[in-house]
């Protein structure tokens, strides 16, 4: 019992109330997007490239919004960003029950990724400001965890309502966010931070967009992460229509892959990060581009249960270690000042998520899916080489500031 409650107690509660509230809004999330397609097709009778217009604004506008954030969080504080967010999300949900055209949905769905790409930057921002330099890694990846846990809940979910309340599902996920709100506000009214440094080194937008520009290590970083994604998305993208085509039972091997992606994470998170702590954050990130390279060239020789399980997990593994070494590194970029602006640059990110089912889709349809899991397994393991220029640049940044203080 001792030892849980010295667990506890080495984060801020602010902390605490961030990761459940990640656990609880992901899972509601999980069991609303996934199936927001089936909605529009069963309900609204839109076609498929309406369909795909509406699913797709979300993650657009993750990706521009995510700066923008990030860096108002640094101007105006953690706190009214977040808030705005959350209450902005719950209204976004509320109004899925009501809308009854095609341009409601495309509005709102546009909302929920500019408003929860405001949100996640901050929320780690503010995790990073509240949590000592030598806990931030248990911090993002108790974070990581806990997108997973929502992550393999929310579907189980959400495949019910799906199939007899559609609209209920959006009314419980619009109440889970507008209670965090509260909540957070709540926890949030005790929280003090001294702005007096922050007023000093304010920076405008058209200054942190300068500076974004010319570090090296920040650019050399995200286009890692994009390779990166380019692969990671093809679980979701292209991996079932090779599954379903190539195996007799392939939606059914696909369910079991996505769960074990899940489990392995939400178990092995925190035994693996603990050992990613004792490499450098380079070293860490190289090992999951190798094992997410190796995980998609396994998928490439797939032919049942057996290989497809130790490509997942392989490619699971990856994830494991690359994506909170990643948070990491952002937060060691991060000037004091300018955290939240990182971390809204990291939302760039999904530049990959964009590029991954295009890249994908096209090589599928020209050559075998074979062929299409080595070129992007190539293209992940690539993301290495910007990996050690990032990191590179980002010493000679260090030594190079020593010398002047000197």
């Amino acid at each position: 019992m001792t030892k849980v409650k010295n667990y506890i107690i080495q984060f801020h509660p602010i902390v605490w109330v961030l990761l459940i509230g990640t656990v609880l809004t992901r899972g509601s999330a999980f069991m609303t997007l996934p199936f927001l397609s089936i909605y529009l097709s069963r309900q609204m009778d839109l076609s498929p490239i309406i369909i795909g217009l509406t699913v797709g604004m979300s993650p657009l506008m993750a990706t521009v919004g995510g700066f923008i954030g990030g860096h108002l969080s640094d101007r105006f504080g953690r706190k009214p960003v977040m808030l705005t967010a959350l209450v902005t999300l719950a209204f976004v949900y509320f109004g899925f029950t009501m809308a009854a055209s095609q341009g409601w949905f495309i509005v709102l769905n546009a909302l929920n990724g500019l408003c929860t790409s405001f949100f996640e930057p901050t929320s780690q921002a503010l995790m990073a400001d509240l949590t000592d330099k030598n806990k931030r890694m248990k911090v993002y990846s108790l974070r990581y965890t806990a997108i997973n846990i929502g992550a393999s809940v929310g579907p189980l979910l959400g495949a019910y309502l799906a199939n007899s309340s559609a609209k209920l599902s959006f009314a419980i996920t619009g109440l889970t966010y507008l209670l965090y709100g509260i909540v957070l506000s709540v926890f949030m009214k005790k929280l003090v931070i001294s702005k007096e440094d922050t007023i000093k080194k304010v920076v405008s937008f058209a200054g942190a967009f300068r500076i974004l520009k010319t570090d090296k290590a920040l650019r050399n970083l995200i286009i890692g992460i994009i390779l990166i994604n380019i692969g990671y998305v093809q679980i979701d993208s292209n991996l079932p229509q090779v599954l379903e085509v190539t195996l007799e039972n392939g939606v059914a091997i696909f369910s079991v892959l996505l769960t074990i992606n899940a489990v392995m994470v939400v178990f092995l998170q925190m035994p693996l990060s603990h050992l990613a702590e004792r490499f450098s954050l380079l070293q860490a990130m190289s090992a999951g581009s190798l094992f997410m390279a190796a995980g998609l060239i396994g998928f490439s020789f797939v032919n049942g249960w057996l290989t497809a399980i130790l490509a997942m997990v392989l490619l699971t593994i990856g994830e494991i270690f690359i994506f909170p070494s990643n948070s990491m590194m952002m937060d060691e970029l991060a000037p004091e000042h300018m955290r939240g602006t990182y971390f809204g640059a990291s939302q760039f990110r999904k530049i990959g998520n964009f590029l991954g089912p295009i890249i994908g889709g096209y090589l599928l349809s020209h050559f075998h899916s074979q062929i299409m899991f080595w070129v992007i397994a190539i293209l992940s393991f690539g993301s290495i080489i910007f990996f050690i220029a990032g990191n590179r640049s980002y010493l000679k940044a260090r030594i190079s500031s020593s010398e002047k203080v000197m």
